[in-house]
């Protein structure tokens, strides 16, 4: 009954701070020092994990995050190694330029880590309009685009600052070339079903250092 009292002490007083410090003994999970953060409107993991200057793996570990999840506004999450929030009681927002946008306005009918025909899908697949504008979800400079990569048909890779790069796939159209530098928001591709798509659908990947990641933990 004591545990459980002081546990409803604790959510309470969580609940008025926007990041608060972390002791092992309140919730008895770890030994790790860090602190919670309540994800604010248009966050990201992503976003934390700059402000936090924690890498973003670690922060996914810490959190026991399953493949599939997205946090959502007012969720507390654990920021490991942080041992004094006093410096960063201030949020500092990220200029839009440093966000991920969407880079299609569709229906996600497959999601990250899903298998469809035995082939395990290393991000999103969004059913979009024939023909429709793919954009930049990132400034960058465009590192690879083909017209016949197998499995996505017509490709593009762009690469992004901190080792992140972008991968647009099944497009109809390819309207960049390599080394091209392009900004956030340019439209770069037309939705098609080249590759394996079936239908008109643009796949979509953000992967660092060259290794797959969930687009959830980056897009708003």
């Amino acid at each position: 009954m004591k545990r459980l009292y002081l546990s409803l002490l604790l959510v309470i007083f969580l609940s008025g701070c926007a990041t608060v410090a972390y002791h092992p003994t309140d919730i008895g999970r770890t030994s790790t020092p860090g602190i919670y953060h309540e994800v604010e409107r248009g966050q990201t993991l992503w976003n934390i994990s700059r402000i936090y200057n924690v890498d973003l793996e670690k922060i996914i570990r810490a959190n026991r995050l399953p493949d599939a999840s997205k946090i959502e506004v007012g969720q507390l999450v654990f920021v490991p190694e942080i041992r004094d929030p006093g410096r960063k009681k201030v949020y500092v927002k990220s200029s839009k330029s440093e966000n991920f946008i969407w880079p299609v306005k569709g229906i996600i009918v497959s999601y990250f880590g899903s298998m469809n025909n035995m082939v395990k899908n290393k991000g999103l697949n969004i059913q979009a309009r024939d023909g429709s504008n793919v954009v930049a979800s990132l400034s960058g400079r465009v590192t690879f685009a083909s017209d016949h990569m197998k499995g996505y048909g017509k490709t593009i890779i762009i690469d992004h600052p901190g080792g992140l790069q972008t991968v647009y796939a099944y497009n109809k159209q390819n309207l960049v070339n390599p080394d091209q530098r392009v900004k956030q928001g340019e439209v770069i591709a037309k939705v098609g079903k080249t590759g394996r798509a079936q239908k008109p659908t643009l796949h979509f990947e953000i992967r660092k250092n060259h290794k797959p990641q969930n687009p959830f933990y980056y897009l708003p």
